[in-house]
């Protein structure tokens, strides 16, 4: 449910519980966070598209940097769940690799924009801002890379730079993507992103029964 969605709710007089409200308060946030950038967002702006009042939305959120550092928290948990999550999809190493990058590019695409809050924020100069943004792209890299050192014969350190590269361009050229409308659908997007990473990948020798079957 959208933040108007639930405000209409509110107005046929359906009280939100505590929890509710935080996420319709989220919601509205996300929406003005993403349209017009931190600095230039105003909390009147965010209450007045949640349909509350200034004081319902600061008994929620002391500040609008609490807001925004709320949002990201949440966002930057959903992005390394999904890649957690494409990584475990699949036990072949190639569909895994497309796997990952397809998470990357359906983060980008959703239709919220909650990745501009990770990757675009005008904020970034702030420390609580860049920790997070920071440790999301460590351990989505540490998540692949720990799946790169169990399947080759490279150090922990070399996976590490590995990952690092695999996760900087699958969010760099899904933004691109999306940013430059590009007529190549996403499928086919990720298909050649996947045959080019996998073009060095496969380069590395894998233990057990997977060098056989590459």
């Amino acid at each position: 449910m959208t933040a108007i969605e639930q405000t209409e709710v509110r107005a046929r007089g359906t009280r939100l519980p505590r929890r509710a409200r935080r996420n319709q308060l989220l919601g509205a946030a996300q929406e003005v966070f993403v349209a017009q950038g931190y600095h230039a967002a105003a909390m009147d702006d965010i209450a007045e598209r949640a349909g509350v009042s200034k004081p319902v939305l600061y008994q929620h959120f002391p500040g609008k940097l609490d807001l925004y550092l709320a949002l990201l928290d949440r966002h930057c948990d959903a992005l390394l769940q999904a890649v957690r999550t494409a990584l475990a999809s699949t036990s072949e190493n190639k569909l895994r690799v497309a796997a990952t990058m397809d998470a990357y590019f359906a983060y980008v695409e959703d239709e919220g924009g909650a990745f501009r809050l990770v990757f675009e924020s005008d904020l970034t100069n702030e420390p609580a801002v860049r920790e997070r943004v920071d440790r999301v792209s460590m351990e989505c890299a540490e998540a692949i890379s720990q799946v790169i050192a169990e399947d080759t014969g490279l150090s922990k350190d070399e996976s590490m730079l590995l990952a690092v590269g695999l996760g900087g361009v699958s969010q760099v050229v899904a933004r691109y993507w999306l940013s430059s409308e590009s007529t190549v659908p996403r499928e086919t997007a990720v298909q050649l992103l996947t045959s080019l990473a996998w073009r060095g990948i496969a380069g590395f020798p894998l233990h057990g029964n997977e060098a056989a079957e590459r």
